[in-house]
């Protein structure tokens, strides 16, 4: 069983041996269900925190370039809003399909992904902006601060990665994905399911949407932990990376959405 939900972690590998410092759990793998280690198969460098660590803030950091790039030329009225962010959905959503099903990771298809929901986020962030002054900064100082705080929280082990937890959090997810889904559904018929119209039921849906999110973390993060603990070949930290990088994107999201309903108000 694999301690996420997140579909970037889909194809890690059993195998590796080693004993590097992780995110600060314990190891637990035969009680999680983890990554058994077991002899080295090849003579790849074995993945550090170190790696996990760079190759996160590289991903974020072409994300926050093209965000930045993309939302100044909607807000300048240079480039129309839907003329970055529908390439910019389709190809993130392309390239995380291929990240995900691809057997080994891609650090080049890792930054692409990234630089192309940048462009996304900053194309719909501009947006936003233009409505709400000042509501992008508060929700990337959200988002940042969520994902600090569920550091924390897993670190210091205030929060335990138990199999309970984890079907908690899967379900969760999934139930959060399904009325999602039914809400947009019924929407092309005319029908209001009241998840996405700024009242006190979408601020209700939000607010748990938001911490689901942010107990993903914690699984994406355990997720990391087992590859430092099952020393997988060093360039597993880039799908390490893209599974946080795609939880951040699910988390900013909902907190942009949240901050316009009260926006509304």
């Amino acid at each position: 069983m694999r301690t996420t939900s997140n579909p970037a972690f889909r194809n890690l590998p059993t195998g590796g041996s080693g004993n590097y410092a992780g995110f600060g759990q314990p190891y637990q793998a035969q009680q999680y269900g983890g990554y058994q280690q077991a002899p080295p198969t090849t003579g790849e460098r074995p993945i550090t925190i170190d790696d996990v660590v760079t190759k996160t803030a590289t991903t974020l950091g072409v994300a926050l370039v093209t965000g930045f790039i993309s939302a100044w030329l909607v807000l300048s009225g240079q480039v129309q809003p839907f003329a970055l962010a529908l390439p910019g959905m389709i190809l993130g959503l392309v390239l995380a399909l291929v990240v995900i099903f691809k057997r080994t990771p891609s650090g080049p298809l890792v930054l692409a992904y990234s630089a192309a929901e940048g462009v996304f986020l900053g194309a719909l962030t501009g947006v936003f902006e233009a409505i709400f002054p000042g509501i992008a900064w508060q929700a990337i100082l959200g988002t940042f601060g969520v994902f600090a705080a569920m550091l924390v929280v897993y670190k210091t082990g205030a929060i335990r990665v138990t199999p309970r937890l984890t079907k908690w959090i899967i379900g969760a997810t999934v139930g959060a994905a399904v009325l999602m889904l039914a809400n947009l559904v019924m929407g092309l018929f005319g029908v209001n399911m009241g998840l996405r119209d700024g009242g006190t039921l979408a601020i209700v849906f939000s607010l748990v949407v938001i911490g689901i999110a942010a107990f993903s973390f914690l699984l994406d993060f355990e997720a990391a932990n087992e590859m430092i603990r099952a020393a997988m070949p060093a360039k597993y930290a880039w799908l390490a990376a893209f599974g946080l990088m795609t939880t951040l994107v699910w988390l900013y999201l909902e907190i942009l959405r949240l901050l316009s309903y009260f926006q509304n108000d």
